[in-house]
């Protein structure tokens, strides 16, 4: 019998051509080989199928074509009395398309990279030839249609997939080194590194909003530090049953204090004015016949000069910004410190110098977390949804 005669290299193309054609894969994605076959109960002319473009680079004698199938072991096409028209077997029905088989050809495909990107399906399949039976060779390209030097491989059972991945000699390809994975292997390593690169995304993200936020925070203090002086009122003396409070009542209409550097019970503190504190000082003494106190306590001022008022300044800022870290982290409307630094009262107009975080605002309510709809949006992860896998195709 012919089926138990020799193929040719030739022939063992050709069958296996014209069997990718008819098989699992390709045939039902096949339109205009749909459409042949309704037209005669399955059956094809020899003619036709040479017309396809693969086959008809191996041969253009249908006496070569009908060699081959009749050689072929798998018995997966008929071929008509005639000779001149091959079908698929009808013992061999395609499978139904459902969950049960897509499970199986994960169990049954495996992935394999490294291959140089000038590799032909040829040379695959040459390199294949002996390593288990194959049904299907995905070559991997990109959008512009270019080999990306993978493939996904088919074979016919899961048993032969787990053998192939068993052997020794798939771990090269004309001195390329090659990672060959099962195909869940592969999609499992896939999805770790999707999962991997938007944290990495997300973490960098992160970090560029907190070097900006850093940038901005320091040409802020940069810009306060460089150009506005004489603003710092420094005062000490007998304070225990002193506020915050009472030095806004004690400046009040005299000078606007940003932020008040006091502690209660402390002997001594620091005024930050939205202007000259000289000026507010004076003013204020005037109106109190020479002598300014708090709470008929004696106080004794110094406007800050030179680097005191520079180190000073900063001491303020970093409290500022400690405290809106404090209330940020505790997800709370934080008010400034319960230990007492830095809030400016209620009878002062409530403003702050511009910026993304240091404001010397007495109040926190700008720091107010976000919303709980703001929350969740920012909080949602998704995870990144599978590359798709194109077409699978022999090569052509």
């Amino acid at each position: 019998m012919a089926e138990n005669q020799e193929m040719s290299p030739t022939e063992m193309k050709v069958a296996r051509q014209i069997e990718y054609y008819f098989g699992d894969h390709n045939l039902p994605r096949d339109k205009f080989l749909k459409e042949q076959l309704q037209l005669d109960d399955g059956w094809v002319t020899v003619k036709t199928m040479l017309q396809f473009n693969r086959l008809k680079c191996l041969t253009t004698d249908t006496n070569v074509v009908i060699e081959a199938l009749q050689k072929s072991k798998t018995h997966l096409l008929e071929i008509s009395e005639d000779k001149t028209k091959i079908r698929r077997s009808p013992n061999k029905p395609l499978p139904e398309f459902n969950d049960e088989y897509k499970d199986a050809l994960k169990t049954k495909s495996v992935y394999i990279k490294g291959f140089p990107l000038e590799t032909s399906l040829d040379q695959i399949q040459e390199w294949l030839a002996g390593k288990g039976p194959v049904e299907n060779i995905q070559m991997r390209r990109n959008l512009q249609k270019q080999f990306k030097g993978s493939v996904f491989i088919c074979f016919d059972t899961t048993e032969s997939a787990k053998q192939f991945l068993e052997r020794s000699d798939i771990k090269s390809f004309k001195d390329n080194e090659l990672l060959v994975l099962s195909r869940e292997d592969y999609h499992a390593k896939k999805a770790a590194e999707r999962k991997q690169s938007k944290a990495e995304t997300k973490a960098k993200a992160r970090q560029n909003k907190e070097d900006q936020q850093k940038s901005a925070e320091e040409k802020e203090m940069g810009l306060l530090l460089g150009e506005q002086t004489g603003c710092l009122l420094k005062f000490s003396g007998e304070l225990d049953k002193v506020s915050r409070e009472d030095f806004h009542s004690v400046f009040s209409g005299h000078g606007k204090i940003k932020w008040v550097d006091f502690t209660r019970g402390a002997k001594e503190g620091t005024l930050l004015f939205d202007g000259d504190a000289k000026e507010a000082l004076d003013k204020a003494k005037e109106a109190n016949g020479g002598s300014l106190q708090v709470k008929d306590n004696d106080v004794e001022w110094e406007v800050l000069e030179g680097d005191v008022e520079k180190d000073e300044l900063k001491k303020i800022i970093q409290a500022q910004q400690e405290s809106y870290n404090r209330s940020k982290g505790k997800g709370g409307r934080g008010r400034g410190g319960r230990r007492g630094r830095g809030r400016g009262g209620r009878d002062q107009g409530r403003t702050h110098y511009q910026g993304k975080k240091t404001k010397f605002d007495s109040d926190d309510e700008d720091n107010a977390p976000p919303s709980p709809k703001k929350r969740a949006l920012e909080g949602a992860e998704a995870d990144a949804p599978a590359a798709k896998v194109g077409k699978a195709e022999n090569g052509s």
